[in-house]
């Protein structure tokens, strides 16, 4: 029975306290936020208590911590936790400087404890299984690798201010997964921005639709398409081309139901935002991370894994201003 403690209970906490909450194999310990409401519901929702920081830090009895607070305390908080001889689990990402990640990943180094970061898309059933019929080489050898991301709408000014922007705050989960899927580093990365759904992301000096083109070493190529909106629902799609076909992942809808008529086939919506559409993804990540603090894998996505995705996303943002290709910094 391993036993958790949640730091930070808004809504991805929640998912992860909940799920946490549901196994046979754990349970959910203690509960922290800045808001003693949201902590006091997550506990009741959950059968844990309440408590502070420092005191989920310092029970002997917590094994692992799950790290659901915003960006700007992550670090901070994962240094603390391995040091105190908990396992952890962060969600994305570790820091927006490069820099104070390398620090951060030493420090975990040195304790030995697992660490793990929340690109929950891997765990996707249908994206999970895509790369592993990719690994098996039914599509030969990968030559373009596509990733569509759309939000169904943007989020608020105050929060892209504060986001550091949508190369590292959206586009680095499709970083992650363009990496998961290529099997092979880029070492170029060329992007353009623009604020075309709400002028207010613009004036706030940010982007809200953009495109990537990256490049491996041996030539392969990845795409990543990002919008902050999608009027249709929450668009996530992937396509691998490769010497031998094609393999592709589409969108999940609320139902699988199509009527056709004399105006052709309609279906219904796609599921409307990350919530509906990643939560078995989610359930899956908790698995994985169970499993590593076990011993019976090593924790993936890793901390390195992190390091890579935020360097990505950091070339992004500098060619999306400077209008360049933009070589890739060494982990």
């Amino acid at each position: 029975m391993m036993r958790f403690g949640l730091l930070g209970a808004g809504r991805i906490g929640r998912i992860h306290g909940l799920n946490v909450a549901q196994r046979g194999d754990a349970r959910l310990v203690a509960v922290a936020d800045a808001s003693a409401e949201a902590a006091a519901s997550l506990a009741q929702a959950t059968g844990a208590k309440t408590a502070d920081t420092d005191a989920i830090l310092g029970d002997a009895g917590i094994d692992a911590v799950l790290i659901c607070t915003p960006t700007d305390t992550h670090a901070d908080l994962i240094e603390a936790a391995v040091s105190a001889g908990k396992a952890v689990f962060c969600e994305k990402p570790v820091d927006l400087d490069a820099a104070r990640i390398r620090r951060c990943l030493d420090v975990v180094a040195k304790s030995g404890k697992p660490l793990m970061i929340g690109f929950n898309r891997r765990f996707d059933p249908n994206f999970a299984a895509l790369e592993k019929r990719l690994r098996q080489g039914e599509a030969g050898e990968i030559e373009i690798v596509s990733v569509i991301s759309r939000d169904p709408g943007p989020p608020p000014v105050d929060y892209v201010k504060r986001s550091g922007g949508l190369f590292r705050d959206m586009m680095i989960h499709d970083f992650d997964m363009a990496r998961f899927l290529l099997a092979e580093e880029p070492v170029e990365v060329f992007a353009l921005g623009s604020s075309l759904v709400d002028k207010a992301i613009g004036e706030a000096g940010d982007v809200d639709t953009a495109a990537v083109l990256m490049k491996t070493a041996s030539g392969r190529i990845a795409q990543i398409s990002n919008s902050r909106r999608a009027t249709y629902g929450y668009d996530q799609r992937i396509e691998v081309h490769g010497s031998q076909g094609m393999l592709r992942a589409g969108n999940i809808h609320e139902t699988t139901v199509e009527i056709a008529t004399g105006k052709g086939f309609r279906a219904d919506p796609v599921q409307n935002f990350f919530l509906e559409r990643y939560a078995a993804a989610y359930r899956a990540e908790l698995d994985a991370f169970i499993a590593a603090c076990s011993g019976k894998a090593a924790p993936s996505p890793s901390g390195l894994d992190g390091l890579k995705a935020q360097l990505l996303a950091d070339a992004a943002t500098q060619s999306a201003r400077t209008g360049k290709p933009v070589a890739i910094e060494a982990a």
